[in-house]
């Protein structure tokens, strides 16, 4: 009967689902697109290496006044290495914008001299050749390694490996060229140089000896996830006893990862709000069409009541159709919140996904709020006086 009567008139009941559509539909999409912008954020976090810490130089000093600074050298990495017990490996980082030229193709890009250390600490992958070892380090050899965009800005469709190429007027043979990895908080690895960090010390920046050459920061892989703020303790332990100050900052990866989850954690608490918000007022919409329901078929309840229908039966009747409308225009906006969440997925690469959990407990809170906001306009009908409401009408 509830059904029935529901039917009889689709337009206003299609009206009066509206606001809770329009809530759940936001509830979904926030929960789908939430959670997959925190999977994207922290995929890429792990991609460029879960247990890595940075360590930069820092001019800021404890007393509050900038000062002159001893910075961090070569030697603090591999004092990092060897004396920190959960540090796993650690790379020295010595940056540069330098342009790059091949035949007629030139560009100003990053060069990084480092170590070997560094491929691992940040999950690089070799597409084709072979990443500089230790023994060419120590030779100071002149060989490079192109990031996957560097190399097709260069070379285009042309093999790189074996190739030479121009930087700042040194040459040097490409040896290897990396696996694409994209770009993510403004650092592009596909964009990058690699070269040995004495090659960088001698023949870019023309130092005698790459012994006690100031560096850019040091990278960093702790011995596994648990170790992570040990070894961030550790490091900053070691480097202020051998610098006399704390004049450098330990950056862990690990804490990027806490920060995202906290970060959207409160967006999708605040986010949820507006949504319930939506459906308060959905539940509000609900509650004043069927007053006016009410008011309109008082006949029908007088009728019904005159035949013997008991209050708690109209009771029913109305309380049912109120959560018939609500959990219609619940499973409808968890209809469309899936597909827009969808669209998202296809469009960008985020990802997202909702969980079962979610849906269910949208659907049952759009039940909730026809329940509660049909109590008046159902206790009113209930109370309706069979002989009054046959007269009114």
């Amino acid at each position: 009967m509830a059904v029935a009567t529901l039917t009889a008139d689709k337009l206003r009941s299609s009206l009066t689902m509206l606001g809770i559509v329009i809530g759940n539909a936001s509830v979904i999409a926030m929960v789908g697109i939430g959670q997959g912008a925190q999977n994207y954020t922290l995929n890429k976090l792990d991609s460029f290496g879960p247990n890595r810490l940075l360590v930069f130089s820092s001019r800021d000093d404890s007393e509050g006044f900038i000062s002159e600074q001893r910075g961090l050298v070569l030697s603090d990495a591999e004092a990092v290495k060897k004396q920190a017990s959960a540090v796993k490996s650690a790379a020295p980082v010595i940056e540069n914008n330098l342009l790059i030229s091949y035949r007629n193709n030139q560009t100003y890009t990053q060069v990084k001299g480092t170590t070997p250390a560094l491929r691992e600490i940040r999950n690089l992958i070799v597409d084709r050749g072979r990443f500089f070892d230790t023994s060419l380090m120590r030779q100071s050899s002149p060989v490079v390694v192109l990031g996957a965009e560097l190399a097709e800005k260069l070379f285009d469709r042309e093999n790189p490996i074996g190739k030479d190429i121009q930087i700042k007027n040194t040459s040097f043979q490409v040896i290897a060229v990396m696996t694409a990895k994209g770009s993510f908080a403004g650092e592009n690895e596909d964009n990058v140089a690699y070269i040995p960090i004495t090659t960088m010390a001698t023949q870019i920046d023309g130092r005698r000896s790459a012994f006690g050459t100031p560096i850019s920061h040091i990278q960093v892989a702790a011995k596994d996830k648990h170790n992570v703020r040990v070894a961030a303790f550790q490091i900053t332990n070691l480097l202020t006893r051998l610098h006399g100050r704390k004049d450098f900052v330990v950056v862990a990866n690990k804490s990027f990862q806490e920060l995202v989850s906290q970060v959207t954690g409160v967006l999708s608490l605040m986010l949820g709000a507006i949504a319930g918000v939506s459906l308060f007022v959905g539940g509000v919409g609900i509650m004043n069409i069927m007053l006016v329901s009410v008011t309109e078929r008082t006949p029908e309840i007088g009728l019904r009541k005159a035949i013997g229908a008991t209050p708690q039966a109209i009771l029913a009747q109305f309380l049912v159709e109120s959560i018939i409308l609500s959990v219609s225009g619940g499973l409808i906006g968890t209809a469309i919140g899936i597909s827009g969440v969808a669209i998202v997925g296809v469009l960008t690469p985020l990802q997202p996904s909702v969980p079962i959990a979610a849906i269910a407990l949208a659907v049952g809170i759009s039940g909730g709020v026809g329940l509660i906001f049909g109590v008046v306009p159902a206790r009113r009908a209930a109370q309706l006086d069979p002989i009054i409401a046959l007269k009114n009408s």
